[in-house]
């Protein structure tokens, strides 16, 4: 099982990288936080991963930093939360908000996740408040998330609207939080500007 990769950065998109590492391309599946966080394609950057296996397919999950790790490992202990679901919750909520809400039980939050209903929701907080609340007391010194940098270009829009949609946000709700974040950065804003201020419109 693979846990950890260091590599030089070759391709980089909202939802997924492409890590060199030993001549070897790793394709890893991110969260828009983590994506956020991303160096410049060419420069050197480490993930925490987490290895899913399936019949199928064999994925790498990439998390900037070991909390969101510990968070996606938490939440696919829930029933019917899958990877993909773990992904697209780690997406719209930051790891410590998402902690918080599960420990209280807090529906109202944990329905803002794409594809959370409140039954789902209710059976979230049963199931994983006692996980929440134990990882809660081991992170309490938990780092902040670095600033990211990135180049301009004419379809950051179209990137971040892609994005949302593989993520499981219904598209009504995507493009108007694209054009909210679009208008709110202006012209020639950056995709990690854009995500950055839809994570805003998007955190509870």
């Amino acid at each position: 099982m693979i846990a950890w990769l260091e590599g030089v950065l070759r391709e980089k998109a909202p939802t997924r990288v492409v890590l060199d590492v030993g001549g070897v391309g790793y394709e890893l599946l991110i969260s828009l936080r983590t994506f956020e966080t991303l160096p410049d394609c060419g420069k050197t950057v480490a993930f925490h991963v987490r290895t899913v296996v399936r019949e199928d397919a064999f994925l790498l999950y990439g998390f900037a930093q070991p909390l969101e790790r510990e968070v996606f490992e938490l939440l696919v202990k829930a029933n019917r939360v899958g990877p993909k679901v773990a992904q697209a919750i780690l997406s719209g909520m930051e790891p410590e908000g998402l902690l918080r809400a599960l420990r209280d039980g807090d529906v109202k939050v944990l329905r803002k996740a794409p594809g959370i209903g409140p039954k789902m929701a209710e059976r979230m907080g049963v199931e994983l408040r006692e996980g929440a609340t134990a990882l809660i007391e081991r992170s309490t010194e938990s780092g902040v998330l670095p600033e990211a940098q990135g180049d301009a270009s004419g379809d950051v829009r179209e990137q971040l609207l892609s994005a949302l949609l593989n993520l499981g946000y219904p598209k009504a709700q995507a493009e108007r939080v694209v054009d909210v974040a679009a208008e709110e950065a202006g012209e020639g804003a950056t995709i990690e500007t854009l995500i950055r201020l839809a994570l805003r419109r998007l955190a509870p």
